[in-house]
């Protein structure tokens, strides 16, 4: 009876370009040609969801990684050289992050030192919660996404986002959103990474380009001691950088609610003033021609005809409803949300200020203490900003309630309807109010229509939510405040640092993005300084290949560095697999079969699983099976590779003297009948492995530690193979379980599914190959 279970086949539309196992459930993600990213369940390889590509993430994926919780799932894009993190229950983007240049492969491992340092930290790290109040979940439409991108954070252990490219690029994310070292001096483009789960080292395999043209394939272990020796530092600080990322995302999300809640209607007003003026044929002023309203009751023929024809009594109407509807709204989004997140954001920042003074722990790190000032400053004005467009709100809901309420009343005359009691009622401070209300608003308009040739700009609430670089139109009025006159005159206080700079001139957007920009820069030293402190500790040329090459990696737990690879043009029947310990400053061997390796991953610390191909006679053969190591990794004799020793370069130069070690089949393999196996996926927490054909578009799944039951006629299969067959076996451990609260589609399994004959799925190959 043939070794694992086969449990979902499909023929997919589209060529799959990469596949990557969920470390927690039983799910597998999918990229494809179209840049379509999808997911599906270990059962009948539902599909869970798709998240299509668009113009603003970008339609070529290049690599896919999962969070080490099973909860995030990271893919790159080549066309716009972004990296995005994608919420994995409902298919939502949470964080998007630009590259310098395109990602070709990434890695997201957890780190797995303890420490009393860490653990205390592990046990305190929610200590935030205690002194600063819950963020309010933002309103229905982002309620979702606001709370998605507070997971974020994930568990507190760190864990690492490895992001490799060209041209020896290669930069390290915490927690997959802080940038923790920009790396150089790498030769090549990046074809596989892996950091160890200690941080003393990371391991990459590079593609050079020879002198003849041919890519030459080199092994590089770069020394991250820094990280591995100031890993509770690090801990800390990336902790509290990933804190700020979330909630300059959480700003963000509120200050586009605010937007939303702004309305075009809002600007109805100023419309019909601007096209007023234009066409007005007399030489009086907008504000006399309201005065004269207001004092006489009497208007020009131009204000009636725009009073009447243009606004309405009933767009009046509407208009100040949605003023004051609009502008509560924003009022609580600024008290609820931007202050509270401006609050958090000065508690982090103030706090990572603490740890830049203490120089002894993170001063190695690149924490610097005046670019930590600097982003509280711009913390600062932001929350300074916020309250001016507070106050500007609070003042415009009374002059507009005033004015509209004298307004509606003039209009009712206008056309001999009847007054309500209630508004004919007006007192001579009434009056007065609005006569200074229109002189206020009114006067300075006529001169910036005058002087600019723009608009009126009569509602002032707008102009803060502008997403541009020009001042404001109408800024507030400062002449009578008696703070900044008093700092005007104080020349110690005019430069204090102890005082925000407010930026009267400026918008709220602006005031933001300016914030974004400081904090950005703060978060950039101690990358650039960790960057520095990686040195290269080992550098391998493998081989010369003009064709494809398999590259796998497995980050053991016993600190070692395993790569396992082939080199079908110097020895197509051969794996190699080198072992490298994690610290650089603590060999190699391989193992021999009689069929050639088409993919190779490591199922765990002791298993490899691999697609076999048959030899010259039997090419169309394709076998899965699971390969154990224990016995080639132990041999006696181990193979020391010195280039200056023995004077040659490559390792491709030298593999007569590799030691050999043979692996024969037992029944831990299966024959992949009726299809052109080319790829594999696997999964050894959950026990699952996904196999891809040639074509990109044929799928199978198999459950790995159970016996398929179905077919009864492959014990004699098994039986003939004993004499290619091994002598160790499996354990059943059975299949774990995973949930996803996600939609299905439920018509998936039908047609186009798993019903399809094997011999149409073997000609659909034929046709796609040929």
């Amino acid at each position: 009876m043939p070794a694992f279970r086969q449990v979902g086949e499909k023929q997919l539309p589209n060529p799959v370009l990469c596949m990557a196992w969920s470390p927690k459930r039983d799910l597998i993600a999918l990229a494809n040609t179209t840049g379509e990213l999808l997911l599906h369940r270990l059962a009948s390889f539902q599909r869970v969801w798709s998240l299509p590509p668009s113009e603003y993430t970008g339609k070529e994926i290049t690599a896919l990684a999962w969070r080490p919780d099973g909860k995030i799932l990271a893919f790159s894009l080549g066309d716009t050289k972004q990296v995005v993190l994608c919420g994995v229950e409902k298919a939502e983007i949470l964080h998007v992050f630009p590259m310098q240049s395109p990602v070709t492969c990434m890695h997201w491992m957890e780190v797995m030192e303890e420490s009393s340092a860490l653990s205390s930290f592990y046990n305190s790290e929610d200590e935030s919660k205690l002194f600063l109040p819950k963020l309010p979940t933002l309103p229905k439409r982002y309620e979702e996404k606001s709370d998605e991108i507070l997971n974020l954070l994930g568990e507190v252990r760190l864990n690492v986002l490895v992001l490799g490219g060209d041209a020896g690029f290669v930069e390290l994310y915490a927690y997959g959103m802080y940038k923790i070292a920009t790396l150089g001096g790498v030769s090549g483009t990046c074809r596989s990474l892996s950091l160890s789960s200690d941080l003393k080292s990371l391991s990459i395999i590079t593609e050079v380009r020879s002198a003849d043209n041919n890519p030459e394939i080199c092994y590089i272990q770069l020394d991250t001691g820094l990280l591995s020796d100031c890993l509770p530092e690090v801990t800390r600080m990336a902790r509290k950088f990933t804190h700020i990322s979330t909630l300059l995302q959480y700003l963000h999300l509120s200050l586009t609610c605010m937007c939303e809640a702004w309305e075009d209607i809002l600007m109805q007003m100023d419309l019909r003033l601007t096209k007023f003026v234009q066409e007005k044929n007399t030489s009086t002023q907008v504000q006399d021609e309201f005065l004269e309203l207001l004092l006489w009751g009497q208007s020009s023929p131009e204000l009636q005809a725009l009073l009447m024809n243009q606004l309405t009594v009933k767009g009046l109407k509407k208009l100040g409803q949605s003023i004051e509807s609009s502008y509560s709204s924003i009022q609580k989004l600024v008290i609820s949300h931007l202050q509270s997140g401006s609050e958090a954001l000065l508690y982090h920042l103030s706090e990572v200020k603490g740890m830049s003074l203490w120089k002894q722990k993170f001063e190695p790190l690149g924490l610097d203490s005046a670019a930590i000032e600097g982003a509280i400053t711009a913390v600062g004005s932001f929350s300074l900003k916020a309250n001016e467009l507070l106050q500007v709100i609070d003042k415009s809901m009374k002059n507009f309630k005033a004015f509209f309420r004298w307004l509606y009343v003039a209009m009712l005359r206008m056309c001999e309807e009847h007054v309500p009691p209630e508004l004919n009622k007006m007192t001579q401070k009434d009056i007065a109010f609005v006569a200074d209300f229109l002189s206020e608003h009114f006067s300075e308009n006529e001169e910036l229509f005058d002087r600019k040739g723009k608009y009126f700009n009569v509602e002032r609430v707008g102009q803060y939510l502008k997403d541009e670089d020009e001042d404001l139109v109408s800024p507030p009025n400062t002449k009578g405040n008696q703070w900044l006159r008093f700092l005007q005159e104080s020349s110690h206080l005019k430069e204090s640092p102890l005082l925000f700079p407010s930026f009267p001139q400026k918008s709220l957007h602006f005031v933001k993005r300016m914030m974004e920009n400081v904090i950005e820069h703060c978060l950039q030293n101690p990358a650039e300084v960790i960057g520095k402190s990686v040195k290269q500790a080992l550098f391998l040329p493998l081989y010369t290949v003009p064709e494809r090459y398999n590259l796998k990696w497995n980050d053991k737990k016993a600190k070692l560095h395993y790569v396992v690879f082939c080199m079908p043009e110097i020895s197509p029947c051969k794996l190699y697999v080198l072992r490298k310990g994690t610290d650089p400053n603590s060999s190699v061997s391989r193992s021999h079969y009689v069929y050639s390796c088409l993919d190779a991953r490591f199922y765990d610390d002791e298993m490899l699983t691999v697609v076999l191909r048959g030899s010259e006679e039997q090419n169309s053969w394709r076998v899965l099976a699971q390969l154990p190591l224990a016995s080639s990794l132990n041999c006696e004799t181990e193979f020391n590779w010195d280039a200056y020793v023995t004077g040659i370069v490559r390792l491709d130069q030298q593999t007569s003297a590799i030691p050999c070690h043979d692996l024969v089949l037992g029944n831990q393999w299966r024959e992949l009948e009726n299809m052109k196996a080319q790829f594999v996926a696997v999964n050894g927490i959950r026990k699952v492995a996904c196999v891809l054909s040639a074509n990109l578009r044929h799928i199978r799944v198999f459950e790995m530690d159970v016996e398929d039951e179905d077919d009864e006629g492959a014990d004699s299969q098994n039986a003939s193979a004993d004499q290619d067959g091994l002598d160790t076996t499996m354990t059943s451990q059975g299949q774990g379980e995973g949930s996803l609260e996600a939609e299905g589609e439920a018509g998936e399994q039908g047609g186009d599914g798993f019903q399809k004959p094997k011999e149409q799925l073997e000609s659909e190959e034929a046709v796609e190959l040929s």
